[in-house]
């Protein structure tokens, strides 16, 4: 990575970082770092020169298991996440609500897990990993069970909110379960296969509800959602070992007010907040939109057909995977910019009113998103001093309110002014993210002209 990616006051950091700063106690360790093993045993022979000579590591006794566990409990999160989304226009006609109006079924749930995401990430300090993701998958599949019943719009936003709570647990635990677990060369695939499960669970949610939707009604299609959950909470459990390396510490209310007051003062930081909220704003209100659109003229498809345009997140998948060689390329910033243009172009391309071109455009939309949030959560970790994971639920939580606006306002926007005022929207947030950028970058050019005027300033800094 060049100087140029990580200038102090740019997007990233400029230089080589700083050593870190003494953790907080009852915060968890950063990913690939060693930590107390917590099993009690006496250190043995090499265990000093290796801390992570007893995790686990691919080909060894219970790598797999936990990370299928995890990718299970990954589908079962995003699939519950975002059930109801291609099922909007179904939810609008059979409880006889406006889009704006049904689209909070999609809204409550994100926002609940962004409000529940950091305080459940230190409850699993103190409770254990494995216990917390059981206890949230659990709760958040019983919910599941009882949402096809409900007798109105109300009581549907209020347990999809409370599922979004409960699904909280799982983002907050998963990353720090795998390091902690984990031998540190073998944590970024473990972890790629989560995220995996994340897109797999999201996609296979969306299209697996619209067909059930068109064959036997939205009420089935949310019962077929609730059938994938209990299945994957099953898979999660049989497979998911024991902790061998947790050490319980208490997380205290003045220790994490501390670290996120300390986040929350970094210029920094807060810029790739916004940025990920403002990318995620364009995301959920494009996705949360869309059915509408296409089940409307010209294109008028039936429910299970509008469904399966998500299958379109695959995209995804190989663009999140593209990001890092793009940055290597361009920087981070340079990559930010090519994401914004090709969201930007994506939008755009949605407005003809030819079914190849909204897909193309859709195409684009969620390559570029997919890429943006990349590069901007992999520089919250790499920029975070401190509190590490605090940091990554903060940008979760800026995140998941970003989903969460998007897919209200698009949807009053779409019921204002239809699918250009959705548009209007997205390129609104995406023009955000641009100035965020270019403020960045003028401000990490002026930092390297200083350094070049006054180099003895910066001598040994």
């Amino acid at each position: 990575m060049s100087p140029a990616d990580t200038g102090a006051s740019g997007v990233i950091r400029a230089g080589a970082p700083a050593p870190p700063s003494p953790r907080p106690s009852g915060f968890p360790v950063p990913p690939g770092s060693p930590r107390s093993s917590g099993d009690g045993a006496a250190p043995g022979p090499g265990r000093d020169r290796d801390p992570d000579a007893t995790k686990l590591h691919p080909g060894g006794p219970g790598y797999r298991r936990l990370s299928f566990a995890l990718f299970a409990s990954g589908v079962a999160t995003f699939a519950l996440l975002y059930s109801t989304q291609a099922l909007l226009p179904a939810v609008s006609a059979g409880l006889g609500v406006s889009p704006s109006a049904a689209s909070w079924t999609v809204s409550g749930a994100t926002l609940g897990l962004a409000l529940a995401v950091l305080p459940l990430s230190a409850l699993s300090e103190r409770f254990g990993r494995r216990a917390l993701m059981t206890a949230s998958l659990t709760v958040a599949t019983l919910l599941a069970l009882a949402v096809p019943f409900v007798p109105d719009l109300g009581t549907l936003i209020a347990l999809r909110t409370a599922q979004g709570v409960a699904l909280a647990g799982v983002p907050a635990s998963a990353m720090a379960f795998l390091a902690e677990e984990v031998r540190a060369k073998a944590v970024v695939g473990a972890i790629g296969l989560f995220v995996a499960g994340n897109s797999v669970g999201g996609m296979a949610g969306r299209v697996v509800t619209g067909w059930a939707a068109q064959l036997w009604g939205w009420r089935a299609a949310l019962a077929s959602a609730a059938a994938l959950a209990v299945l994957c909470l099953l898979v999660f459990r049989l497979l998911v070992p024991r902790p061998a390396h947790f050490t319980p510490a208490p997380a205290g209310p003045r220790a994490l007010l501390r670290t996120v007051r300390g986040h929350l003062r970094d210029p920094l930081l807060c810029r790739l907040y916004a940025i990920g909220a403002l990318f995620m704003t364009v995301f959920g209100g494009v996705y949360t939109v869309i059915g509408y659109r296409l089940a409307a003229e010209p294109f008028g498809l039936p429910q299970g057909v509008a469904g399966s345009v998500f299958l379109i997140y695959l995209v995804g998948t190989v663009s999140s995977a593209s990001s890092g060689r793009l940055a290597g390329r361009l920087g981070r910033r340079g990559a930010l910019y090519v994401a914004v243009t090709t969201t930007a172009a994506g939008l755009l391309l949605t407005l003809v009113d030819a079914l190849t071109a909204v897909l193309a455009g859709l195409v684009l939309v969620t390559a570029g998103f997919f890429a943006g949030h990349a590069v901007a959560s992999s520089s919250v970790s790499r920029s975070a001093r401190t509190g590490r994971a605090q940091a990554s639920a903060l940008y979760q939580a800026a995140y998941y309110i970003g989903s969460s606006a998007g897919g209200a306002v698009g949807a009053v926007a779409f019921h204002a002014a239809g699918w250009p005022g959705v548009v209007a929207l997205g390129l609104t947030a995406v023009t955000a993210a641009a100035g965020i950028t270019v403020y960045a970058t003028r401000r990490a050019l002026a930092d390297r002209r200083c350094r070049a005027a006054h180099p003895a300033a910066y001598a040994g800094g």
